[in-house]
């Protein structure tokens, strides 16, 4: 009777699958943060995208970790057509084809040696306008090397429009912009830092989202769409899905919510521990953020999850 009148359903296709391709790794390796997840090898990577399109999942989001001699002030890393996320792009891309809608993570924060998402000014603040020429060229090569959508994650004010512009003067108006619109400054995003290994110094708070705010949400939805935006994202999930609820509300393009490393983390902790359900946990914490509006969730389970649906 409850599997017949369900609200709310979870489908494989609601899911993607976040994941990280080490460069100059021969085995992958494991996140201590993040049991069960790995910096992928090229190899290891091209595997999990294969299975990924066995268990249905709609897509996968790849986030490059360089080599710590090859970051700089400006992130070269992030624009070198043989930089590790674009070959990543190319490997799976020849693995699976369009069988899995491939996307990438536009953002310098993994190839900048200071941390940040966009490139400094001469007083250590983040450079707002000389950061979108970066995210130009970004897009430009993660297109170029495959990529059928691109995620600008970096919360710069414009970014969308000048990445729509940058991709429609190359002639690829078919590579679709997934903005990350509600980002908030998280205590959550810390596991991910050491997937990525990121060389963080200060915070992201002049430009990532005050948690107290959700008007401001808003504000940024409405500049994101006039700017472009084929999808529209809120992240963190969990604690945010008062936010991912007005979001659904206010719009008809589609909605993505990614369950990041904080909420992976704190789950599989807890299951560890003997104190949770970990399967019921993870569908409930899944079938939550769906409800709340999301159309597609970006989670580190989706595979697992896609199988079991």
């Amino acid at each position: 009777m409850r599997r017949m009148v369900a609200e709310t359903r979870l489908h494989p296709a609601d899911l993607i699958l976040p994941a990280f391709v080490r460069e100059g790794v021969s085995e992958p390796v494991p996140i201590g943060a993040m049991p069960g997840v790995v910096q992928h090898t090229r190899d290891s990577l091209k595997k999990a995208a294969a299975e990924a399109v066995e268990a249905g999942v709609a897509g996968i989001m790849l986030f490059g970790v360089p080599e710590e001699g090859k970051k700089d002030n400006r992130g070269s890393a992030g624009t070198d057509p043989d930089g590790i996320l674009q070959v990543a792009l190319r490997d799976v891309r020849a693995e699976v084809g369009d069988d899995l809608l491939v996307m990438s993570d536009l953002c310098l924060d993994e190839y900048t040696d200071h941390g940040h998402c966009g490139v400094l000014d001469a007083e250590g603040r983040v450079d707002n306008d000389a950061t979108l020429e970066r995210y130009a060229e970004m897009a430009q090569v993660q297109a170029e090397a495959g990529a059928h959508v691109v995620g600008p994650s970096g919360m710069m004010d414009g970014q969308i429009g000048v990445i729509r512009e940058a991709l429609d003067r190359i002639g690829r108006q078919d590579v679709a912009i997934l903005a990350y619109t509600a980002k908030y400054a998280s205590a959550f995003y810390g596991p991910f830092r050491e997937a990525v290994g990121s060389s963080l110094r200060g915070d992201r708070k002049t430009y990532q989202q005050d948690p107290a705010n959700l008007r401001e949400s808003l504000r940024e939805l409405a500049l994101d769409l006039e700017e472009g935006a084929d999808m529209v994202m809120v992240k963190p999930a969990g604690p945010y899905l008062d936010v991912l609820a007005r979001v659904a509300d206010a719009v008809d393009v589609p909605v993505v919510a990614y369950q990041i490393s904080g909420e992976y983390a704190m789950v599989e902790a807890a299951a560890e521990k003997g104190w949770i359900d970990r399967d019921r946990a993870i569908l409930e914490t899944l079938t939550g953020i769906k409800r709340a509006g999301a159309r597609t969730i970006l989670t580190y389970w989706a595979t697992e999850v896609a199988r079991k649906l």
